[in-house]
Formats: C-alpha cells, sequence, structure tokens
C-alpha cells in the first residue's frame, strides 16, 4: 500500500481489515496474517486467487502479489581485494549498524564477541528476542525471527539461532571479529574477518528449512528500517515482472528513502542471460567472482598421473592406492541393471560386491551417496556442461574432474590389468588468471529495465571461509562455501567501510563510490563481460576517495519509473505524497543519474544515443577533470563538456554522453574515466543487442 502516511489516517489494521471486507466480505475476519504499519503501509491475508484479483483493483492499494517462497542465494578474500588489516578505520565504524536478513546468526561465534564494545548507539530502537537460550550482546545488538504463516517445523528452532549456517556466514563477512588460526579442517587457514570488524549487527531470521517468505522478507525490512540500521545486507532473490510486485524491491525502496542502502545477490543462476535477480535501480547488485587461493581435491592414479579435482575434503586417504573400478563395469544386474545406468551411479544401479572397498569412476556428477552406500572409499567423477570452479561438500573422499581429465582416468581404468588411485584431502592452492566471475553466478542484463546495468560490480563469492553454525555441521565452526550470497556480504562490508567515514551520504553516493573505484575485468575469461561482472571487482579502499559521485534521490528514481510507465497514483501510494508523473518529470531511464551507461540494440543495426548526468566533487576543492574514453573502432562517445573544472567541496558539474554505432556485435564495451590525475573516476559503457 506503498508510504505510510505523514499523518495519522486513522488505524491501520481496521483500514486493512475493512480493505478485506471490500473484496471478500464477512468471511474476511480471519483472513488477515500481517499489517505492516512502522515503515511502509500493507497486509498479507489468506486469498483466493479470484478474491486477489477483486482486491487488486481497488485504488488505495499500489500492487497484489503471491507470497512466494524464496531461496537462499571469507580469510583471503579481503586482502585479495587489497584491503588489508592496516587498512585506515573511522571512529565511526562501531556505530554503524549493519542489518543482516537470513537464516539467523550463532552468536557463540568468536566472530562475533563483542569483548571491547561498548553500549549500542543511543538511536537504537530494535529488541532481541531471547528465545531458546539466544542471548544479544554489544555485537549483536538486535536480533528478530519471523515465520508469520504456518508452523515451524521440528528441524527449525523458533529463534533468531541459526540452524543452517548461512546467516552465520554471511554475518561474519560483514561484521565479524579479528579470529586467527580460523581453518575448514585446516584448510584455507589464517585470520578470519569481516569488512567492518567493529561494526554492530542486527538479525533478521527469514529463512527456514522451507525457504524464506515473502510475507516474513517485507516484515523484517520494515523492522530493519524502524530500528535504525545503516545498510541492509540480504542474500536472498525470486524474480518478479514489477518493481512493486517484489519485497525485496519494495522494501529496498523504502529504505532507500530513509537513506539506508541495501546490498544485494543477483543470484545463482548460471551463463544464461536475464538471468539476474535483485536488479531494482536502487539496489546495490552484486556477482560472485574468484580470490586467488583455489581449492582443489588432487585425485593420483596408480601409474603416477595426478589431476586437479575439485571438492571439499575434510579427509583424503592419505596417498593409500585403492583398486579403481569404473562404474560402468560394476552394474547391479541382480537389479536388473546394467552399464547404461550404473555408469552414472544412479541408486541402486552398483554391485556392492563389486565397488566395495574401491575407488569408483562415475560418469555422471552426484552426491557420491550412491558408492558411499554400496562401501566404495572414494570417488572421481566427471561435471557435464561449464565446468564450476566451485568445490562441494561429500560425506567421503571426492574428486571432481572435468570432462577431458574423466576421460583420462577412463581410459587408464578400461587398459590396465589392476587399475589404483587414490584422492586427497582438499588443499589451497594459487590461482595467478584470478579474479573472474564464476560460472555459477547469473549474468544480466537488466529483464526490467535494460538501460540499466547490471550487475553494479563483483565481489569475492568462490570457496570462502567464514563462521559456521554447528547446528549447520557439528564439526566445524568456520565452513567453505561459494555463491553470489557470500559475494554480496563483501560489498555490505565495503559499504559499511565507505559509510563510516562518511556517515551522511546517499545510499546513491555510496554505491556511486563502490562502482566506480571498482578494478577493471576482462571478458578474456567471461565472454558477457559487463553483464557478468558489472563495473568490475570492488576495491573497498579506493572507494574512500572516488573524486566524484553520481549521487540520486527518491525524486531521480520517481522520474525513472514515469518514464518506465508506472502511473502516478501508484507512485503518490509508494511515496507518501503528491509525486505525479508529469512533462516535467517524466524522464527517460537513460538520463537517471547511474554511475555506468547501459544501451539495448537491435543486432546488425545502426544506433544512437544520449545520456545527462550530474557529478558531484568529493575530492580536492580545486580540481579538473579530464574525459577519456576508450571503445572499439563499432562505437563512437562523445563527451561534452570533456573538461570539468570545480572550486569547491560538493560543487556539480552536469554533461553528456552520446554514443553512435553499428551493433554487429552481441555486446560492445567501452569505458568512460574522469581523470584529474589523482582519482579516475570510471563508468562502464556497453552496448549490447537483444
Amino acid at each position: 500500500m506503498g508510504e505510510k502516511p505523514r499523518e495519522s489516517v486513522g488505524m491501520p489494521l481496521l483500514a486493512h481489515s475493512e480493505l478485506l471486507q471490500k473484496a471478500i466480505g464477512l468471511r474476511s475476519s480471519n483472513r488477515l496474517i500481517y499489517s505492516y504499519t512502522k515503515s511502509f503501509l500493507g497486509f498479507a491475508a489468506m486469498l483466493s486467487d479470484e478474491e486477489a484479483r477483486k482486491l487488486s483493483g481497488m485504488e488505495e492499494l499500489v500492487s497484489v502479489f503471491p507470497s512466494k517462497q524464496r531461496q537462499l542465494h571469507t580469510t583471503r578474500s579481503w586482502n585479495f581485494m587489497g584491503f588489508p588489516l592496516s587498512a585506515p578505520r573511522a571512529p565511526f565504524e562501531s556505530d554503524v549498524i549493519v542489518g543482516v536478513i537470513d537464516t539467523g546468526i550463532w552468536p557463540e561465534s568468536k566472530s562475533f564477541d563483542d569483548a571491547g564494545f561498548g553500549p549500542p548507539p543511543s538511536r537504537w530502537k530494535g529488541i532481541c528476542q531471547s528465545n531458546h537460550n539466544f542471548t544479544c550482546n554489544n555485537k549483536i545488538i538486535g536480533a528478530r525471527y519471523y515465520h508469520l504463516q504456518g508452523n515451524i517445523r521440528e528441524m527449525d528452532i523458533p529463534s533468531p539461532r541459526d540452524s543452517d549456517g548461512h546467516g552465520t556466514h554471511t554475518s561474519s563477512i560483514v561484521v565479524g571479529r579479528l579470529v586467527t588460526n580460523a581453518s575448514l579442517a585446516g584448510i584455507a587457514s589464517g585470520t578470519a574477518r569481516g569488512g567492518v570488524p567493529s561494526a554492530r549487527i542486527a538479525i533478521y531470521k527469514v529463512c527456514w528449512s522451507d525457504g524464506c517468505s515473502d510475507i516474513d522478507l517485507l516484515t523484517a525490512f520494515e523492522d530493519a528500517i524502524q530500528d535504525g540500521v545503516d545498510i541492509i545486507s540480504i542474500s536472498i532473490g525470486g524474480y518478479s515482472n514489477s518493481y512493486f510486485q517484489d519485497p525485496i524491491a519494495i522494501g529496498s525502496f523504502h529504505a532507500m528513502k530513509k537513506n539506508i542502502l541495501t546490498s544485494s545477490s543477483m543470484g545463482n543462476g548460471g551463463l544464461s542471460f536475464y538471468s539476474i535477480e535483485n536488479y531494482a535501480p536502487w539496489l546495490l547488485s552484486v556477482a560472485a567472482s574468484t580470490t586467488d587461493r583455489n581449492i582443489i581435491a588432487r585425485a593420483k592414479l596408480g601409474n603416477g598421473v595426478e589431476f586437479d579435482g575439485k571438492a571439499m575434503n575434510i579427509d583424503g586417504l592419505d596417498g593409500e592406492m585403492y583398486p579403481l573400478i569404473y562404474a560402468g563395469n560394476a552394474p547391479n544386474i541382480s537389479a536388473g541393471h546394467d552399464a547404461r545406468y550404473s555408469r552414472y551411479c544412479y541408486d541402486g544401479t552398483l554391485d556392492g560386491e563389486l565397488v566395495n572397498g574401491k575407488v569408483v569412476l562415475c560418469d555422471a556428477f552426484t552426491d557420491a551417496s550412491v558408492p558411499l552406500l554400496v562401501g566404495a572409499v572414494g570417488v572421481i567423477m566427471g561435471k557435464d556442461g561449464a565446468y564450476d570452479p566451485t568445490v562441494e561438500n561429500f560425506l567421503l573422499p571426492v574428486s571432481v574432474l572435468d570432462s577431458n581429465s574423466t576421460k583420462q582416468v577412463l581410459n587408464y581404468a578400461n587398459s590396465t590389468s589392476n587399475p589404483t588411485a587414490s584422492i586427497y584431502k582438499s588443499e589451497g592452492v594459487f590461482d595467478a588468471t584470478a579474479p573472474y566471475v564464476a560460472s555459477f553466478s547469473s549474468r544480466g542484463p537488466n529483464p526490467l529495465t535494460p538501460n540499466i546495468l547490471k550487475p553494479d560490480l563483483t565481489a569475492p563469492g568462490v570457496e570462502i571461509l567464514a563462521a559456521w553454525s554447528p547446528l549447520g555441521n557439528p564439526k566445524v565452526s568456520y565452513n567453505i562455501i561459494s555463491g553470489t550470497s557470500i559475494a554480496c556480504p563483501h560489498t555490505t562490508g565495503a559499504a559499511a567501510y565507505v559509510k563510516s567515514f562518511n556517515p551522511t551520504w546517499s545510499p546513491a553516493a555510496i554505491k556511486s563510490a563502490l562502482i566506480t573505484t571498482a578494478y577493471a575485468m576482462s571478458s578474456s575469461r567471461n565472454v558477457e563481460a559487463e553483464l557478468a561482472y558489472g563495473a568490475g571487482h570492488i576495491n573497498p579502499l579506493a572507494a574512500l576517495t572516488p573524486g566524484l559521485i553520481y549521487d540520486a534521490q527518491e525524486i531521480d528514481y520517481i522520474k525513472m519509473l514515469c518514464g518506465e510507465g508506472y502511473f502516478t497514483t501508484t507512485l503518490r501510494l509508494v511515496t507518501g505524497d503528491q509525486s505525479s508523473c508529469t512533462s516535467s518529470n517524466n524522464g527517460t531511464v537513460l538520463d537517471l543519474n547511474y554511475p555506468t551507461f547501459a544501451f539495448q540494440t537491435q543486432h546488425g543495426k545502426s544506433f544512437s544515443t544520449s545520456y545527462r548526468r550530474i557529478v558531484t566533487n568529493v575530492g580536492a576543492p580545486n580540481s579538473t577533470y579530464y574525459a577519456i574514453v576508450n571503445a572499439p573502432s563499432s562505437l563512437k562517445i562523445n563527451i561534452e563538456p570533456n573538461v570539468l573544472s570545480f572550486e569547491a567541496l560538493l560543487e556539480k558539474k552536469s554533461f553528456s554522453v552520446k554514443l553512435e554505432g553499428d551493433a554487429y556485435d552481441t555486446i560492445i564495451s567501452g569505458v568512460l574515466i574522469w581523470s584529474d590525475g589523482i582519482h579516475n573516476v570510471r563508468s562502464p559503457i556497453v552496448v549490447y543487442t537483444s
């Protein structure tokens, strides 16, 4: 129902009941699940499809949409970004409050020890729901949990306590304290830390064993805004065909209005174009990339040949050689199976007598449970399609190989009278090709607003060590996992770091600082270029001194939404004022003051388009910036004016960008850099074809 009115209009709960009454009559009394009244207006109710259609026609409403169950989408990573322990720290860092919407937290982890912390900032309004022996401290200053619809399963804990591990992991990446000698069974050993170790954290648990409900997501946003967080981190996703039918877009819009930036993961949908999630222009959308530490699980054959496979093996076979058997040569004939099925290690297809005590070669990627059940001591397996560079956890030693390596193992197994193999405990090795975007990381472009570049940037999200819940795995207190949900808290931490030095900066200003100072990346490993990595790899230290920023306020997004066809009545409800779409504010998306430039056109056609931008000086008071452009011959870039001279801090200057060219390539990449000799304010320019 949009923004909370500035003046009281009666009891919202009663108003919500009356709206339901209009739609479904006397049956409405027990249908209302929850009323949103703190940071914005809305309600959740049990409705049939027909009742929802009736309700959606009412002028008081912005949108009516079904509540979906959404899905969850670090020792070396901060150093890899050029963000060492010795980085300068602001006194205000301990006053920064990060809200994490996830699976909860394990408060006993060393990463959240509050030794040396004073009381929470006086502006903090949050609470701590201390169910099931859960307690907050001066590090974890607030914790809530939400399960507004249905019963909580036995395997879940009705408290902010994390029974999964994901929320503990993401939280420690953002604000975790320094923990020396952290590792996963000796793997990736080092000092675990978050981006802002002195910052406070507030936990909003919305994810359970059955997913993350839209109803709970919106409630968490409402509370986080009201509680007084400075940054929101959300590693959860899902697709919606309208910004105002997406709880994350809705919640983050209202957060933006209160000067709160929301950092979000963009999904693990893989290499397909348009697979991105969380792409609203006011969100910071993050892809996942590698660091220079690559976790491998070596496999060694009896002929001495070794392969650097992938898996997270806490234990290995200690170099001992075991008989190797190809699964296609061990079918469970008594159960009616032959090599056509056993080669893939499907359930029930393997002969236990043939497999017991051996290393099994499987043609398909599996969880290895079938070979384990029939007595195998280890598994070598291939992975079809694009070879994913991430590790997986298994219940016995495993080495996942690319297709070429798998063929070599098969040839050895079938051509040797007594083939043997061993699989080793996982280890970290140096990867000089990093960073590159992981194959699981979703790709752009933005499906709703294609002329806004998404993702914004990329951050470490592959094989990251961070704190873990013992309920997720009782054997470990730190775990290694991958995903864009792990990249997101890295940008959250960097955003909080910038915020600690610039507490009055808007969400758009912080976004701009992070985007325009990102390390440039190459399309040699990621052919999707900016549609995979956005502006590039995050650089937290450089973001402290961006020189110029592209700022934007609520009105700028309203203008963009007007230009995208959203109606005046909808926008008035969202903003809570008399905003309207007129000829004076019906802006084109190309003129949203975004720090990157994107344009979608037809393949094989000539194109021409223009943008207007305003930059604010946050560098030296007296400075002159010169425009530097770089692009292939198929893309002409004209900047007017191409010199910007400033005489004061916070002075603003406008300029235009004109693009012309021929779209014979799927993606054409260029760049605009404003340079004063000290600061290089870098904005990618990408033209892509539909």
